[in-house]
């Protein structure tokens, strides 16, 4: 299965259902009064984490979820049944951000935990709400409001204890085959990881953690070269990083020149990523030339490490286990003294009692501009939009109460300030709504 780990997705909650015109005819009750009901509630969308997932892929293919709308208002008050909300699974690791506006909406790391993403609409009220003493047979009832329509992007990002980071061919996948069930792809040229790999470490003494197998890094990754961001991006996550140099230099390369080259990509990249415990692992010790230059390499790094603290060097080759079991004991000891990332810590929830709710008065955001198309005046503004969808227009009681909730608003004194005159036509955007201007 191809890995993916960024999707783009519109979300459609459902609308709430329409409140409903009724009177009350029962025998023996005279002037019964209004007894329309509400509409249901329209559906809203949720994320929630599935432990199973590990990649976006289900998302390729399907990039468009809506959620039912809410039921009509019945008579006697009755209120229409609501929607049942839609549940949508993502891998844990999930970054959520609003796709049109770039806010950060949710961090998905625990299993279980949802986020909602597209709030469905509320019911629209039935007459029996409009009743007042000068008017105590209202024929006034609102549709329902229209759910929230979203464009979302869901970005993984991989959840791992330990991640694996190092030049290509440093020796990763073997590593991670070796110490785990993971199944990577090993061959003997460049790039052959292309996804992360993932696998669980298991120790004698019981302790275990989970392993990434992350791509190979080139110089200038931090600028996009090379797998680039489709690799640091995963290596945010990680508690541990074992930073693998080869040590057999068969391509010329000076193993202490590439350990400097990824600390700087990864610098540049999140400087945060440098304070997080580390080893420094010596891969490929069974190769000829290997001993010399790993002793050449220790000095080196000693002398200038490059990091805040000295790391821990360690020396290993993967083919004859050479020191693998020291290593991922020394791995889980810095796991049971690392530090939680902050994204995986969730917010205290404050006592209800302590929050403080203030009412702020705040001007409709409208907008009138003259359409020379349509050859009328187009108003348009969420609030003014949101009104206009909720208002029943086959009832004249309904839009008579709209135009006097326009004339609140202020679009009546906007359309006079833009130079509208008596007989204008007048649109609502993205509505059919069509009416004459008078002054």
């Amino acid at each position: 299965m191809a890995f993916v780990d960024q999707a783009q997705v519109e979300l459609k909650a459902g609308k709430g259902g329409d409140g409903i015109v009724s009177f009350r005819h029962e025998k023996f009750v005279a002037m019964g009064g209004p007894f329309g009901g509400d509409g249901g509630h329209g559906g809203s969308i949720y994320l929630k984490v599935d432990e199973g997932l590990r990649t976006l892929m289900d998302f390729r293919y399907n990039r468009h979820f809506k959620a039912q709308s809410g039921g009509k208002g019945g008579t006697k008050g009755m209120t229409g049944a609501s929607a049942g909300d839609k549940v949508i699974y993502v891998p844990q690791g999930t970054i959520v951000t609003d796709a049109d506006t770039g806010e950060f909406l949710g961090d998905m790391v625990y299993e279980g935990q949802t986020l909602l993403v597209a709030r469905g609409g509320r019911g629209g009220r039935g007459n029996i709400h409009f009743a007042t003493p000068a008017n105590p047979a209202p024929e006034l009832s609102e549709n329902g409001e229209p759910g929230q329509v979203r464009h979302i992007k869901l970005e993984l990002r991989v959840l791992a204890d330990v991640g694996l980071v190092g030049f290509p061919s440093a020796g990763k996948s073997t590593l991670l085959s070796v110490v785990s069930n993971a199944k990577p792809k090993i061959a003997a040229y460049h790039f052959t990881t292309i996804n992360p790999n993932i696998g669980m470490v298991r120790l004698p003494d019981d302790r275990d953690f989970v392993m990434a197998d992350l791509p190979g890094l080139i110089e200038g990754a931090s600028e996009g070269v090379g797998l680039g961001f489709q690799f640091l991006r995963h290596v945010e996550r990680t508690r541990v990083i074992l930073h693998l140099v080869d040590m057999s230099g068969i391509e010329g390369q000076d193993p202490y020149t590439q350990y400097r080259k990824i600390l700087t990509e990864l610098a540049q990249y999140d400087e945060t990523i440098l304070e997080r415990p580390q080893i420094v692992v010596a891969t490929k010790m069974d190769m000829p030339d290997s001993e010399g230059l790993y002793e050449d390499f220790v000095r080196q790094v000693k002398a200038d490490s490059g990091l805040k603290t000295e790391p821990k060097i360690m020396a290993i080759s993967a083919v004859t286990h050479q020191g693998v079991d020291a290593l991922l004991r020394e791995t889980a000891d810095m796991l049971d003294k690392a530090p939680v990332p902050e994204s995986y810590k969730l917010e205290e929830e404050t006592d209800s009692d302590d929050k403080l709710y203030k009412y702020e008065e705040k001007e409709a955001d409208i907008s009138v501009d003259w359409n020379a198309e349509l050859k009328c005046w187009l108003i348009s503004g969420p609030e003014v939009e949101k009104l206009a969808a909720m208002t029943n227009l086959q009832r004249e009681a309904t839009v008579m109460r709209f135009a006097r909730q326009l004339r609140h608003m202020g679009v009546d004194d906007k359309l006079r300030e833009a130079g509208a005159k008596d007989g204008d036509d007048v649109r609502i955007n993205n509505t059919n709504f069509v009416f004459e201007y008078s002054d």
